[in-house]
Order: structure tokens, then C-alpha cells, then sequence
């Protein structure tokens, strides 16, 4: 499917949900920048697009994390009362002027609180008539549908034709649904089962079964299969629950009443009505537990790079290259190649990553001391440049070792533990990547 395509997804689950991926915090900090930043904490404003979003972005190693730091919104600061002369204080006396000015308007007061009683005696006030009703004039909140229990079989499906990683022929029965929210294994693959929160890839065919319309797919031209966490609630049901319990490499026909998919208000924008149930056939590519690595035939890396101990789900451990001068500009090394296609700039990709100073070897991050993988769109600028130049085009299920010199990584400014002007050394497995 096209990024700029509608995705089935919509931008929120099903009720309007808005879980998904916190505000990114990029590998070594945040990006250096001039200009001042508002904070928002990523529990207030999340947001989501297409079907999938992040999980917990890597800090800086040593920082806390949202949960404990404060969020600052506006100064603390009050300003101090001045008086009409500009003092920083009220003057202490009033003075004759005062005194007169106070006499009036306690007169006035007196008048108005006199004006009232006459006005309200005898039962004459009514509260319904002088305010409004807080609760009549609220709009109502709609109650969304709960989802409906999900079923392997209903009294009519549609008929489905067509190989695991191919684009599925769906026919649409002449026989409207009977509501029911249906998963049901087409064809089982072999590969690990989904679990809940782990990172997932997925090819998929849709229909509109009241209308007979197709929704966008992933085998569209230039589509991408949708990656996303499993049940999280980041993705509309049909997708984010359906997923759970089965295994990788298997091709689910999926039914999905409206509480499974867009809810009462449906997806103007892909024409899908309120009423509308929803089939897709959905292929899970591929899946990866939090904290998970890639694994295979190791090339160790030249003479003049620094050279690389793996720790399995623990951070690298990295030598530095003994009086080795800062090099001018990006060098990479494939430690482990992997079968996987290749990453391309736009989509979004699932990483693991340690990182360390060139100098010394020092970690000042690592995504495995979190046991949380870290996504971000490649290319997109959220992260540091060595990354979005050097992981371009390299496939899924590698690890890659890049030398960033500080022209593409954090220039002239310290970040957390890293000094000015420092070169840095990335051991990253590409886990996966997708639309999201």
C-alpha cells in the first residue's frame, strides 16, 4: 500500500482509542537544534497514523524516564504584584483617596446585595433559570459497541482463494453477515507464535462486504506490509486482536463487524460506512518479542574499526581502535548479513541497537538494557544522519556496525554523555520494517 494511500487503520483504533508509540526520544537524546520546545508529555498526545505505532523510544542512558520526570509545560514563576506607580509592591497606606474610593464602592456593594434579595425573595429565583445546566448542555459522549467475542467460524463467510504472500481473491457472499467477529485460520505456518506486545509484520487483502469494494492492500503497488505491536489497542481490532495466538506464516480470514473495525463512525475517507462489516486475509510475515536479536554467521569487522563482542540480549560490547584518529566520514560494516529485503528510505524500521563512544568504547545507550526495541521512520530525520545514510538499504535480519563521525551525528553539542565533537560506533540489528 502507498504511504500517502488511506490505510485501513484509519488514525485510531476502532472507539477512538489513541494508544500507540510515545513521543520519540531519539538513540544518544534529542536531536541539537536552536529554538526552544514546548513539552508535552506523550500520555496526553499520542497520536497514530496508518495502522501501527512505536513502542518505547531509547533515551539516554542514565536519564529517567517519562514516568519520572517532570514535564514542564509554563513557568512556575509568578510575577510579583506592582502597584499603578510601577512599584514591585502595593504601597502599605491608601491613603485620603482610598479611604473614599473604598466608602463608594462599599455603598455600591451594599446597593446590589439589596437589589438581589428583592429580586430572588418569595422563590422567585430559580437556579434551572439563571445558569444553564452544566449536564443538559454537554454534548453527549456515545458508548462505543463492545467488540464482540472472536469466533473461528459464522453461519456465512466469504470464499477466499489464493497462496500465503500472494494478493487473496476474496468473494463477497450474496448473503448479508451475521455480525459476528470471525478469525479463522486459513493455512498455518510454522514460524514463532504472536504474542501480546510483540512486534509484528503482516501483508493483507480487504473487502467491504456490504458494498463488494476493495479496501487499499499491502500488495498494491508500491504497498508495505503494516507492522505494529500486537495487542496493544494501537490498531483497530481486526488487526491488533486477530493477530494474538497464531503464528507466523500464517495466512486468517478475517471478519469484522464495525466494533471490530471503524466503529460508528466508519472511514469516510476509504468510504467505509458505520455499518459496514469488513473482510481481510491477513498474512503474518513476521514477529519479534521486545528484547528480540538477530542471529547468524558473524563477519568480523576490519582492523581499523572498532571490534564487536556480542552479548546476546545485553549490549555489545565494543573495543575502540587503540590511537585510531576520528574519521571525517560514515563508515559500515555488515557483521551478520541478513535474507530479509532491504530497508528503504520512508517506511518504518525496527531496530535494536548499542551504542558507544569511539574514543573509548564507552555506552552511553542501548535499546537491550531497556528490553524494548526502537522504531522510527528511516530517513525522516527523526533520528541522527549516520543512521538514516547508513542503514539505507541494508536488509532485514542484519546487524550493522557504523562509525559516525560528529558531522552526522550530535556536531558541537554534548548530548547526556556524550561530549562535543565526538564520533560514535552503532552495533544495530534490523529486526524489521513495514508501513506504520
Amino acid at each position: 500500500m502507498s504511504e500517502k494511500a488511506s490505510s485501513p487503520g484509519g488514525s485510531g483504533t476502532a472507539h477512538g482509542n489513541s494508544a500507540g508509540d510515545p513521543a520519540d526520544s531519539r538513540p544518544g537524546g534529542p536531536l541539537p537544534g536552536d529554538g526552544e520546545s514546548i513539552i508535552v508529555p506523550p500520555a496526553i498526545l499520542k497520536q497514530q497514523a496508518g495502522w501501527g505505532g512505536s513502542g518505547e523510544a531509547p533515551r539516554t542512558a542514565g536519564t529517567k524516564t517519562e514516568d519520572d520526570v517532570p514535564q514542564i509545560f509554563a513557568s512556575t514563576v509568578r510575577r510579583q504584584d506592582t502597584s499603578e506607580a510601577g512599584y514591585d509592591e502595593n504601597p502599605g497606606r491608601v491613603g485620603k483617596l482610598g479611604v473614599i474610593l473604598g466608602t463608594v464602592l462599599g455603598v455600591l456593594l451594599i446597593g446590589s446585595a439589596v437589589t438581589l434579595y428583592l429580586v430572588n425573595k418569595d422563590g422567585s429565583s430559580d437556579d434551572t433559570a439563571a445558569k444553564p445546566d452544566a449536564a443538559k448542555s454537554a454534548p453527549a459522549t456515545p458508548t462505543p459497541d463492545p467488540v464482540p467475542p472472536i469466533k473461528d467460524s459464522a453461519k456465512v463467510l466469504p470464499n477466499v482463494t489464493g497462496d500465503f504472500g500472494t494478493k487473496a481473491t476474496i468473494e463477497v457472499p450474496a448473503d448479508q453477515s451475521d455480525g459476528s467477529f470471525v478469525v479463522k485460520v486459513l493455512s498455518e505456518g510454522s514460524g514463532p507464535k504472536v504474542e501480546k506486545n510483540s512486534w509484528t509484520s503482516v501483508d493483507y487483502t480487504g473487502k467491504d462486504w456490504n458494498t463488494g469494494k476493495d479496501i487499499p492492500s499491502s500488495y498494491d503497488e508500491k504497498g508495505k506490509p503494516q507492522i505494529f505491536q500486537a495487542g496493544t489497542d494501537a490498531l483497530i481490532p481486526a488487526l491488533d486482536q486477530a493477530v494474538v495466538g497464531k503464528k507466523a506464516g500464517s495466512r486468517l480470514l478475517v471478519v469484522a463487524p464495525p466494533a471490530a473495525a471503524f466503529g460508528a463512525q466508519g472511514n469516510p475517507s476509504m468510504s467505509i460506512g458505520a455499518k459496514d462489516n469488513l473482510i481481510f486475509v491477513i498474512d503474518i510475515r513476521n514477529t519479534n518479542a521486545p528484547d528480540a536479536v538477530v542471529s547468524g554467521t558473524v563477519t568480523p569487522p576490519p582492523a581499523d574499526f572498532p571490534q564487536v563482542k556480542d552479548n546476546g540480549k545485553k549490549p555489545a560490547e565494543i573495543t575502540p581502535v587503540p590511537g585510531a584518529a576520528d574519521p571525517t566520514e560514515l563508515k559500515s560494516h555488515v557483521l551478520i548479513k541478513g535474507e530479509g529485503r532491504k530497508v528503504e528510505k520512508g517506511e518504518k524500521i525496527l531496530v535494536q541497537y548499542t551504542g558507544a563512544l569511539f574514543k573509548d568504547g564507552k555506552v552511553f545507550d542501548s535499546s537491550l538494557s531497556k528490553g524494548q526495541a526502537f522504531s522510527f521512520p528511516l530517513g525522516g530525520g527523526q533520528v541522527i544522519a549516520g543512521w538514516d545514510q547508513g542503514l539505507e538499504g541494508q536488509t532485514i535480519g542484519s546487524r550493522v556496525e557504523l562509525v559516525i563521525p560528529a558531522s552526522l551525528g550530535y556536531k558541537d553539542q554534548a548530548q547526556g554523555e556524550i561530549p562535543a565533537n565526538s564520533t560514535l560506533v552503532f552495533v544495530v540489528d534490523i529486526l524489521d520494517a513495514g508501513q506504520g
